[in-house]
């Protein structure tokens, strides 16, 4: 009788060990896949494009580096812009913003932050040295990635030194990663409300780059043009479809090229410095000394639309026709 009650028992017991280390194989089983879907979930968060959105801007990663920030609200600066670029490895190639005394140039801080869009005259007013302001309104279409792309549309407001809301900026801006390095694309459409807009003849005028104080031709940086043309000042004032604005760095020609959509209403004229500015300013005809003073109108119920791209690059094969047309077969699609 003792005996079969002992039997029973252990039999009992070892049912309820099996049992005990089914449940913890299982245990162990959930922990390790839930692991690898944690270690996988991270990886395909850090490839491509992420994006952190703050109540002033964006901030922008590339397989979980650093890109650079756009910001749209700035007490300071009063237009959108991006700063703080960098190549897909982590190279800087606009000026640090706010500009570091010491290893900066320290001028125009608050008028070239990194790369914009911006203007000394329009209906009088100067948007360029904060005199009047590119009001961010809101995103008409929220910022959105892919692996390959980040994108966001927004509508921006012109608002006069007095205070009058004089037009609206409607712009879509794109980056894409390319075999360089990455591609961001800047499509601006005017509109003016009860009264033309006026664009005038100022240097001041158009799509500004403000290249890395390392990068900048006073540290040993070339500034080449679709048309041959080298340095700041045979570029000056010239018409062309694209310049570049790089140097050699660890092998790598590292910088930015800056190109102009074929679809504008002009070619620009280039108001390029050797401390590392790059305007294209298809606005400034008398201002670069290119003919007489250039006066463009957009009338209520019409609309102005110009286009520009940078090619944010870093690689020692790079050749800025190429990506130029890398830019033109984005653009058509």
């Amino acid at each position: 009788m003792t005996s079969g009650v002992t039997s029973a028992a252990y039999r009992q017991n070892a049912c309820v060990y099996r049992l005990a280390s089914i449940c913890l194989s299982a245990l162990f089983f959930a922990a390790d896949l839930n692991l690898v879907l944690s270690q996988e979930s991270k990886n395909t968060s850090l490839e491509g494009f992420t994006i952190e959105q703050k109540e002033d801007r964006l901030l922008i990663n590339l397989d979980g580096k650093s890109l650079g920030s756009y910001v749209f609200r700035d007490s300071k600066i009063l237009r959108p812009y991006f700063c703080n670029l960098q190549t897909p490895s982590g190279k800087r190639v606009t000026r640090n913003h706010p500009p570091v005394e010491g290893i900066d140039a320290v001028d125009h801080a608050t008028m070239h932050p990194g790369i914009w869009l911006a203007f000394g005259d329009i209906n009088g007013y100067d948007f360029w040295r904060n005199k009047a302001s590119i009001e961010h309104e809101k995103f008409t279409m929220q910022p959105s990635v892919a692996k390959a792309e980040f994108r966001f549309a927004s509508a921006s407001n012109l608002i006069a030194a007095t205070g009058g809301k004089i037009g609206t900026i409607n712009s879509t801006i794109r980056l894409n990663r390319c075999p360089s390095g990455v591609l961001l694309t800047w499509q601006a459409d005017f509109n003016p409300i009860d009264q033309p807009l006026v664009f005038g003849d100022q240097e001041e005028m158009g799509f500004g780059v403000r290249l890395a104080t390392e990068l900048t031709e006073k540290s040993g940086g070339l500034i080449l043009s679709s048309d041959s043309r080298r340095s700041a000042k045979e570029t000056w004032g010239q018409e062309a479809k694209w310049c570049e604005y790089s140097k050699n760095v660890d092998g790598k020609k590292t910088g930015i090229t800056v190109m102009t959509s074929p679809a504008n209403f002009r070619p620009s004229w280039w108001h390029n410095r050797d401390y590392g500015l790059m305007v294209a300013n298809p606005f400034g005809r008398a201002a670069m000394k290119r003919g007489e003073p250039s006066k463009t109108v957009v009338s209520v119920g019409q609309k102005l639309r110009i286009g520009f791209a940078a090619m944010i690059h870093e690689d020692s094969e790079y050749l800025p026709a190429e990506g130029y047309e890398q830019y033109l077969k984005l653009e058509a699609r």
